[in-house]
């Protein structure tokens, strides 16, 4: 069994809070406890992005790091008579993953268990057998017999539904197993990132964020960003691991354990060169590993903040993460540390000159 230390505690409390995008307080509450005692502030944007600001040069440049806290999951849409709950996903997801999983609908009154159920095989014909079933034709049973009965247990449309899983350190310790990695990594590489940061001169003000709904389409980070006008926005995030059977090189390189993932291309952005280079160039000094990444299909928070007000060079830094957007996912827990490691040093090197140059350049 392994032996649960302060960062296992927080990433366990992290991913075990409950946020899918617009329903993000559970774990925005969760951020604040880690965050404030490493904060000179905390404030939140109008959508419920939290804002932790620590100062280390009071004119010095403004620098970004955003983590997201919503995670994939669903919302009650329906009740229909015989108390069957129909539902509409928020976010990513692939029908495969989500059948005969377990979930909790968070209500009013409080949580009800239920599971995702659609026609059993035995019903359908060879042909129906052979097919996916479609995501618009599965319910949640939550074993109420009528709707009366699920309204009587406080369940009514507009509730939340996640993922259950149990945090888990696999045999290999360094293996951590958990639902919402997507992106509570990116919310404790934040939080870690500040704590570092304590009592250590850097050029800056540094501001950790927990931004809101990125799943639905990286809008909390808009609305942060234009609060806090920074110079330069890092994303932290997960990316796609590529180290599992049937994944070739050509699709995705990356493998878990080899160092922060460094994104060059994705669909909300093309990474900002000078940005990039200079990370590259902080985590070759030091032998920080890391590894090139490019995601064609998916993006980050970094796709919104470099977009903001005259625009703001952004980069995302990432954790290959296996089997996200499903019930569980797992990452290294040496990703994280090298993530934290190169964000600090990244952020101790960024004077005004370094970012004029960085920009301008």
């Amino acid at each position: 069994m392994a032996k649960f230390d302060e960062t296992l505690t927080m990433l366990k409390d992290l991913t075990d809070a409950r946020g899918i995008p617009g329903n993000e307080r559970e774990v925005r509450e969760v951020m604040k406890k880690y965050i404030e005692p490493f904060a000179d502030e905390i404030t939140t944007d109008g959508l419920g992005s939290l804002i932790a600001k620590k100062v280390g040069k009071e004119d010095g440049p403004r620098i970004m790091i955003a983590g997201h806290l919503d995670e994939v999951g669903f919302m009650v849409t329906q009740i229909d008579d015989k108390g069957f709950l129909r539902f509409q996903p928020v976010g990513g997801w692939w029908g495969q993953v989500m059948l005969a999983q377990r979930v909790t609908i968070v209500t009013k009154k409080g949580d009800v268990t239920g599971i995702i159920g659609s026609k059993p095989p035995h019903v359908l014909s060879q042909e129906q057998r052979k097919k996916p079933v479609e995501i618009k034709d599965m319910f949640i049973d939550i074993g109420a017999s009528s709707r009366e009965e699920a309204e009587e247990w406080g369940v009514r449309p507009g509730d939340m539904v996640v993922p259950y899983f149990e945090f888990t350190v696999m045999n290999n310790e360094k293996m951590l197993l958990a639902k919402a990695w997507d992106n509570r990594i990116g919310c404790a590489i934040a939080i870690d990132v500040l704590k570092q940061l304590k009592g250590v001169e850097h050029p800056n003000v540094v501001y950790g964020v927990g931004a809101v709904q990125e799943e639905v389409g990286l809008r909390g980070a808009k609305t942060a960003t234009y609060k806090i006008k920074p110079d330069i926005g890092f994303a932290v995030d997960v990316g796609i691991a590529g180290d599992t059977p049937g994944i070739t090189e050509k699709e995705a390189m990356s493998k878990i354990g080899k160092g922060p993932q460094i994104v060059v291309y994705d669909a909300s952005m093309v990474s900002h060169k000078g940005l990039r280079d200079f990370v590259t160039d902080v985590a070759d000094e030091l032998n920080i590993p890391y590894q090139f990444e490019s995601m064609p299909g998916g993006g980050t928070d970094a796709g919104s903040i470099h977009l903001v007000h005259n625009g703001v060079p952004a980069l995302a830094i990432t954790i290959a993460t296996r089997y996200i957007h499903s019930h569980a996912a797992m990452l290294h827990r040496d990703d994280f540390d090298n993530a934290v490691k190169l964000v600090v040093e990244v952020i101790k090197r960024l004077d005004r000159e370094t970012v004029d140059k960085i920009i301008y350049e």
